[in-house]
């Protein structure tokens, strides 16, 4: 007889996006405005210094400010790091540098790319200019790019060495708003003791495991007890019906989700596990739903996981049965 192959381990892709929609105050909006414009602002603190990308509040003194002042399309930089391997979205698909540059004028770096052939042909202290975007819309990427600059004749905008010409920061249609796109793509492994509890769910069974030593069963298991330090790997299959230990009312409709609000999300302690899990309670008015009341799953067909947990109808459990799982 041949021992039984240990189940394959999952891994999938997982995406984790949150675009927000923020609003400018006139700092940024001014700054972004005019990017879209072929010009570059920044702020000017009480002690003179030119930061830029400006800030709305003085990094040293706290205090606010508000003084606009253009600087030049060109600058040094001031370190850098080699790209070889552009990812999408970067703001070139071939390899290029990062660069701090210090523009004329500012007293502060400003990080963005250059496209240069290669690193031999990127040091620190190099003159660069801003190569502007074809197409601009009030934002960082109105700069496509820096590109290396030897060439002496004068640029639009203050010359190099020129002090910061004093702006009013007023335009035409203002930017008054972004959306700032946060996303993360990578491979994602459960590890063995999570992949047995998708495995088991799957068959509309919910598995844990139990800690040899505290004997706490986890749920959803961890591989290891985190209060003990040892592996857990005695499969403990719990539930169906638990209890709601705590809960709370949704009333902000999320994105993509067809539920209807308002809605209870709850910690629901499912019968013969050390830990609560959470879900969605259903079956009953958000306003009647109590701590100790007691339900069961409900599982769509072909679903990978309960869709919701509705009320059992038995009496409500005791405080004291579920006290420590709160």
């Amino acid at each position: 007889m041949t021992a039984a192959s240990p189940p394959e381990v999952l891994r999938a892709p997982l995406v984790v996006e949150f675009p927000f929609t923020r609003s400018l105050g006139p700092v940024q909006s001014a700054f972004l405005t005019g990017l879209r414009e072929s010009t570059l602002l920044g702020v000017k603190t009480a002690d003179g210094r030119v930061v830029v990308p400006p800030v709305e509040y003085d990094p040293v003194t706290s205090e606010e400010i508000r003084e606009l002042v253009e600087v030049a399309a060109t600058g040094t930089v001031t370190t850098w790091a080699w790209n070889e391997r552009p990812r999408p979205h970067q703001p070139l698909a071939t390899p290029f540098a990062w660069v701090l540059v210090t523009l004329d004028g500012a007293d502060t770096a400003l990080l963005h790319a250059l496209d240069a052939p290669g690193p031999e042909a990127v040091r620190t202290g190099m003159r660069v200019r801003v190569r502007w975007a074809a197409e601009r819309t009030g934002a960082i990427t109105d700069i496509a790019c820096f590109e290396p600059y030897d060439d002496p004749t004068p640029e639009a905008g203050p010359a190099a060495g020129a002090a910061p010409a004093p702006h009013d920061g007023v335009f035409q249609d203002p930017v008054t708003g972004i959306v700032a796109e946060a996303r993360l793509d990578y491979v994602y492994s459960p590890g063995r003791a999570q992949t047995a509890y998708i495995d088991a769910l799957c068959e509309q069974r919910t598995v844990g495991e139990r800690c040899p030593s505290c004997h706490k069963v986890y749920v959803p298991p961890r591989g290891a007890c985190p209060t003990c330090g040892v592996a857990t790997t005695d499969q403990v299959e719990v539930g169906p019906a638990g209890t709601v230990t705590t809960f709370c009312i949704v009333n902000i409709k999320a994105r993509n989700l067809d539920i209807e609000v308002p809605y209870v999300y709850a910690h629901i302690a499912l019968d013969g596990a050390g830990l609560a899990l959470h879900g969605r309670i259903g079956g009953i008015p958000y306003d009647q739903v109590r701590m100790g009341l007691r339900v069961e799953p409900v599982w769509t067909e072909g679903g990978r996981y309960p869709d919701h947990y509705r009320p059992t109808g038995e009496p409500d459990a005791d405080y004291d049965a579920y006290k420590e799982l709160i």
